[in-house]
């Protein structure tokens, strides 16, 4: 084992694999020499060449088309979009080829491609740097969404993503990048796509979160701890397909269940987590399910205060908890 920052197991669980097997490309704009603007792709085109690690121009509606032809011709690529705010000039390609290519050939068809994209806010992104995307493609049936929260997770979930047949959605925080280090295994390992983990156990209520949230709701649960107040910590890790045996057996377990993200809180992904607890833990529960997010709020601001006001943190979602315990 070794400690890593988060952005480099993202860069290592690359670089394996490109050495592992020879179809595993790299595509998008700056990845080459310059390593990516968080240089996550850094040292790649010094070991794999321009053929491998492929500087784009800045059109990601290109860089998924590419990929998508690329996979359906032997390639396994690996196209990062700057930020996620930017991946929506891609949205026809993922939406109406990457995720429906299987479907459309009946079997015959697949697309196995990685979309690596940076999201999130509280780094100062403002309005076009600071967006959460998941709720767009967790709707659509063909794409897998995955968020890992921590090193560990990072480096597996992407090794199993790149291996995996069909299209998925590779979701970083980016406060997470530097701030969160972990334990790193040297060798090859995958974390399966579609399995979540408890990160803290409890009996008195779930706390479901994935992401950089994963990290607030573990703060937040110790705040409360003082107070007798017992929560169990769910990191969902694969949006979609999701873990429903894990999430539904922790709300049983516990009756009460706060879901937590940071996108806006309505029509956001939480929401249909919150549904799936309703319809299927409805006799098991104690109080209402319960959800705590980000205002619905066109953009992140720029301006600290109110980039402050829009993000949650350790201290909200403890208050959250501690409304809904006291059902």
């Amino acid at each position: 084992m070794t400690v890593r920052t988060f952005i480099e197991a993202v860069r290592e669980g690359m670089a394996q694999e490109m050495r592992r097997d020879a179809s595993v490309i790299v595509l998008g704009e700056d990845v080459g020499k310059k390593g990516g603007v968080f240089l996550a792709t850094d040292g790649l085109w010094a070991e794999f060449g321009d053929d491998r690690v492929i500087d784009t121009p800045l059109t990601e509606s290109m860089i998924v088309g590419t990929s998508i032809g690329a996979a359906l011709n032997g390639l396994r690529p690996i196209a990062e979009i700057q930020f996620a705010d930017f991946i929506f000039p891609a949205f026809n390609q993922l939406v109406s080829e990457a995720a429906r290519m299987r479907y459309r050939t009946i079997g015959a068809s697949c697309v196995p491609m990685v979309v690596r994209a940076p999201y999130g806010g509280g780094v100062h992104g403002a309005m076009y740097h600071s967006q959460s995307v998941e709720a767009f493609f967790t709707h659509i049936p063909g794409i897998k969404t995955v968020v890992p929260s921590t090193p560990y997770d990072a480096k597996g979930l992407l090794v199993a993503a790149i291996r995996d047949e069909d299209p998925v959605l590779f979701l970083e925080h980016k406060k997470l990048y530097r701030s969160v280090r972990g334990d790193v295994p040297g060798g090859e390992y995958t974390v399966p796509i579609g399995r979540a983990v408890v990160r803290r156990p409890g009996r008195r209520l779930t706390v479901v979160a994935y992401g950089l949230m994963v990290h607030y709701a573990l703060e937040a649960a110790e705040k409360v701890a003082d107070e007798g107040i017992d929560c169990e910590v769910v990191d969902l890790r694969s949006l979609r397909p999701l873990d429903r045996e894990t999430l539904l057996g922790s709300v049983r377990k516990t009756g009460k269940c706060l879901v937590v993200y940071e996108d806006n809180r309505f029509g956001g992904y939480g929401a249909e987590i919150a549904a799936i607890v309703a319809e299927e833990a409805f006799d098991y529960l104690d109080g209402p399910v319960s959800r705590i997010a980000g205002p619905d709020s066109p953009a992140m601001p720029y301006n600290h205060i109110l980039e402050d006001w829009f993000m949650l943190n350790p201290a909200k979602i403890a208050d959250a908890i501690r409304k809904l315990a006291a059902y």
